[in-house]
C-alpha cells in the first residue's frame, strides 16, 4: 500500500542565506535513497519546504514495504568447482558467503562458460526499518555551515532540534533521529500561533500550517507571494523596487508569515549617493528600496515583516527609526570624505599591501597608470586623461564610505572625482575600470575607462600568475578566469594585440618579480578562457579551427566564425576540409625544407591546372582578406574542389625523382596556406 510520506524538522531559526540549498537537499536526498530502496518511483513529483524553523519533504505514493528484491551472485566456474569429488575452497567460500551448501548453488552459462550462481528472494524491509537512517544520512549529506552541540546531547546539527515528525499516511513511523522519536506534533508562526498542531495525516501539511499555524511552509511558494506583495506595494506608489542580488532570497528565508509595510525617511538623505543609501537598506536591514520612473531612489521603502497586526504603525515607526541612524552613518561618512581629495588619498594606498611579493596598492597604481596611457595611445585616444583616471583609480579604497561599503569601490571614487572637478571621462573611467565584474556585466564605455579597465585587469593576471599562484581545478582566489574573460570581452571589440599587452604588463613589475615566459603562459590560459567563453555560441570544431593558429588580434574572431558557419554550408566544404587534412597529415611527415615552387617541374597536367587555380583564386582571396570579408574569402575556395580532387586522384605527391617531389610539397605547401588564412580547415573535416 502506498501513501504520503511527511518528515519534518522543526528547530530553532536556520541560517537565512544557507536555507534554500538546506531545504533542497534534505528534501532530495531524502527522495532519492527512498527511490534506490524501491520504496517510490523514481518519477513520482516530492514537495520540499524549508521556512526559518523547519526543513520538511512531502513524499506520495511512498510504500510502506520495500519490494522482494531477487539476488543473484555469480561463483566460480564450473570446471573449477570439484576436485576428485569434492569442493574446491574457491566454491565452498562462495557458497558460504551465500550461505548455503555448494550443491544448493544453481549452474548457468555467463557467456563464456558454465559458472555456479546463487539466486534467492529477498524480502522487502519495511519502511520503519530504513527510515531512521535515511533520515540520519540527509542530515549528514546537508550543505551546512558550522555545526551546534545544546543541552547535554552528543548529537549535532545547524541549530537546536525540537521536533521531529515522520508520517506515513495517517501512521506516525517509529523513526528517531538526533535523539529525537518521531510524532505527529509540530508548531506554528513563533508569535502569531499558540500551541502544539497535531497532524492527523501526512497529506495536507501544507494546508494545515497555513490556516492553523500562520506559516507558509513551501520556500518557493513563499518567495512568490513576497515577490507579488512587494511588487504590488511598490506600483501603489508608482514605484519599482531597486535590484539587489540574493536579497529576496533572504528575506523569505527570514520569515514564516510574511507581511509588507511601507516606510519613509527624509528626503535629506538623498544628498548622499543614492548607490550608498541602497546599499545600507539591502545589506543592513534588509529593506527594498524604492525608485521613481527616471531610476531615482525615492525617500520610501518597504520592509517585509514576519508579524501582522491591525496597526502595524509601530513595526513601521521602528523600522524608520533604525534605518535613520544607518543613513546618518553614511550620511557622515560622505561628508568626512569630501574633506580629502581622492588625489590627496593615493599616497596613503603605500599601507595597503596588495599582496607581499607584489607590493603595495600605490605600487600597482604606479603601474596602472603607465600601462593605461600606453592602451590609450594604442587606441587613439588622451593619454593623458587615462594616464589620470588610472592614477585615481584606487583612491576610494581608503575612504571612509568604502570602508563601510567595500561594494562601492570606484562608484565613490566616481562621484568625489566629480566633487573635485575631475574631467567627466576621468570620473566615469573610475567606476567603469571595474567592468565587466561578472559575467553578462556591462563593459566600460568609452576608450578612456577601456584603458583603466584593461590596464587593471592585464596587471592583476600576469602580476598574480607571475609569482605562480595560477588558477587550478575550481581554486581561483584571485578571480584570475573572471579578469581574463573580462579582456577577452574588451579584446573582442578593440583593434589591440593580446600578446604585445602581455608584454607591457610584464614589463611595468620590477625586474625579477615576473619571469620573461609569463607573456607566453598568460596567453596560453586566455586562449583557454576565450574557448570556453566563444562555446555558448559557436560549435566547438569551428572555435578550434579559427583559433588554432593563436591568434594575437580577437576583433575579428567573431567574423571568422561566423565565415567559418557559412563556408561549412557550401557543398564543396566537407571535401575541401578532408582534402586539407590530407595536405597537412602529409606535410607534418616532411623532414628538412620544402623548395621553391617550380613551375617547370610540373609533369602532370592536374598539377599545372591545381597551380592555375590556386593562381586565379590568390588576388580575389587577398583583397577579401583586406576588407575583412572572411566569408568573401571562403568562398573562393570552393573553386579549388575540382583540381583538388583530380590532382589526388591522377598525381602521386610522393614521386621517386626528388625534384618532381619536391615540386609537389611545395604545391600542396603554398595551397594549405592559401586555404588557411581564415581558419585552420583540417580541423574541420569529420
Amino acid at each position: 500500500m502506498s501513501q504520503t510520506l511527511l518528515i519534518e524538522l522543526f528547530t530553532e531559526e536556520l541560517p537565512p542565506k544557507a536555507l534554500p540549498r538546506l531545504g533542497a537537499s534534505f528534501a532530495q536526498t531524502l527522495f532519492d535513497e527512498l527511490s534506490k530502496l524501491g520504496f517510490v518511483d523514481k518519477d513520482v513529483e516530492f514537495h520540499p519546504f524549508a521556512s526559518p524553523r523547519r526543513l520538511a519533504v512531502s513524499i506520495p505514493n511512498v510504500l510502506a514495504v520495500q519490494p522482494e528484491q531477487q539476488i543473484e551472485k555469480k561463483g566460480p566456474a564450473v570446471a573449477a568447482g570439484f576436485k576428485d569429488g569434492q569442493p574446491t575452497p574457491a566454491l565452498a567460500g562462495f557458497a558460504r558467503s551465500c550461505g548455503v551448501t555448494p550443491e544448493q548453488l544453481e549452474k548457468t552459462h555467463d557467456g563464456k562458460q558454465d559458472i555456479f550462481v546463487f539466486r534467492a528472494t529477498k524480502p522487502g524491509e519495511p519502511l520503519s526499518g530504513v527510515l531512521s537512517g535515511l533520515v540520519e544520512l540527509a542530515l549528514k549529506k546537508l550543505p551546512a555551515p558550522k555545526m551546534m552541540r545544546w543541552g547535554n546531547r552528543d548529537g549535532q546539527f545547524i541549530r537546536p532540534i525540537h521536533g521531529l515528525i515522520a508520517l506515513h499516511g495517517n501512521d506516525v513511523i517509529p523513526a528517531k533521529a538526533l535523539h529525537l522519536d518521531a510524532g505527529r506534533v509540530t508548531r506554528g508562526h513563533r508569535f502569531l500561533s499558540t500551541g502544539e498542531i497535531s497532524l492527523s495525516s501526512a497529506d495536507g501539511y501544507a494546508r494545515t500550517l497555513y490556516e492553523n499555524g500562520k506559516v507558509v511552509a513551501s520556500f518557493a511558494a513563499r518567495r512568490h507571494l513576497i515577490e507579488d506583495r512587494l511588487t504590488s506595494a511598490a506600483h501603489a506608489i508608482d514605484a519599482t523596487i531597486a535590484p539587489s542580488d540574493g536579497l529576496l532570497d533572504e528575506v523569505t528565508a527570514l520569515v514564516e508569515w510574511p507581511v509588507v509595510y511601507t516606510g519613509e525617511f527624509s528626503a535629506d538623505f538623498l544628498k548622499v549617493p543614492q548607490e550608498c543609501l541602497i546599499l545600507s537598506m539591502q545589506q543592513h536591514q534588509k529593506y527594498f528600496p524604492l525608485l521613481d520612473a527616471n531610476g531615482k531612489l525615492l525617500p520610501k521603502f518597504l520592509v517585509v515583516s514576519n508579524l501582522e497586526t491591525a496597526d502595524p504603525s509601530n513595526i513601521i515607526h521602528g523600522n524608520e527609526r533604525v534605518l535613520r541612524a544607518r543613513l546618518s552613518d553614511a550620511q557622515f561618512f560622505f561628508q568626512q570624505d569630501q574633506k580629502i581629495k581622492l588625489e590627496g588619498r593615493v599616497g596613503k594606498l603605500h599601507q595597503v599591501v596588495y599582496h607581499n611579493k607584489i607590493g603595495s596598492q600605490f605600487e600597482r597604481v604606479e603601474r596602472l597608470t603607465k600601462l593605461a596611457g600606453e592602451i590609450a595611445a594604442a587606441l587613439g585616444a588622451d593619454r593623458k586623461l587615462a594616464e589620470r583616471a588610472a592614477y585615481l583609480a584606487k583612491a576610494d579604497l581608503v575612504s571612509d564610505m568604502v570602508g563601510e561599503f567595500p561594494e562601492l569601490q570606484g562608484i565613490m571614487g566616481m562621484y568625489y572625482a566629480r566633487i573635485d572637478g575631475e574631467d567627466e571621462q576621468v570620473a566615469r573611467a573610475i567606476e567603469g575600470h571595474y567592468h565587466p565584474r561578472f559575467a553578462g556585466d556591462t563593459l566600460p564605455e568609452g576608450p578612456i575607462a577601456l584603458a583603466a579597465a584593461l590596464a587593471d585587469k592585464l596587471e592583476s593576471i600576469v602580476g598574480i600568475y607571475g609569482i605562480g599562484l595560477i588558477p587550478t581545478g575550481d581554486k581561483d582566489p584571485f578571480g584570475l578566469r573572471r579578469a581574463a574573460l573580462g579582456v577577452l570581452r574588451m579584446l573582442l571589440t578593440l583593434p589591440l594585440n593580446l600578446k604585445a599587452l602581455l608584454v607591457s604588463t610584464a614589463a611595468t613589475f620590477p625586474a625579477g618579480v615576473v619571469s620573461a615566459n609569463v607573456p607566453d603562459g598568460v596567453f596560453d590560459f586566455m586562449q583557454e578562457r576565450l574557448k570556453n567563453y566563444l562555446a555558448a555560441d559557436y560549435p566547438a570544431a569551428d572555435i578550434e579551427a579559427v583559433l588554432a593558429f593563436k591568434p594575437a588580434r580577437l576583433d575579428d574572431i567573431q567574423k571568422r566564425l561566423a565565415a567559418v558557419a557559412e563556408f561549412k554550408a557550401l557543398p564543396e566544404a566537407a571535401a575541401l576540409a578532408a582534402a586539407n587534412k590530407r595536405i597537412r597529415n602529409i606535410l607534418k611527415k616532411v623532414e628538412g625544407e620544402i623548395p621553391a615552387l617550380n613551375p617547370a617541374l610540373f609533369a602532370e597536367p592536374a598539377e599545372s591546372a591545381l597551380h592555375a587555380a590556386a593562381q586565379t583564386i590568390t588576388g580575389p582571396v587577398n583583397n577579401a582578406l583586406a576588407a575583412q570579408d572572411f566569408t568573401g574569402a571562403l568562398k573562393q575556395l570552393a573553386a579549388l574542389k575540382a583540381p583538388v580532387d583530380a590532382f589526388f586522384d591522377g598525381v602521386m605527391v610522393m614521386a621517386e625523382d626528388a625534384a618532381v617531389r619536391g615540386n609537389r610539397l611545395a604545391l600542396l605547401a603554398g595551397l594549405a596556406e592559401l586555404m588557411n588564412r581564415v581558419a585552420e580547415l583540417s580541423l574541420l573535416a569529420e
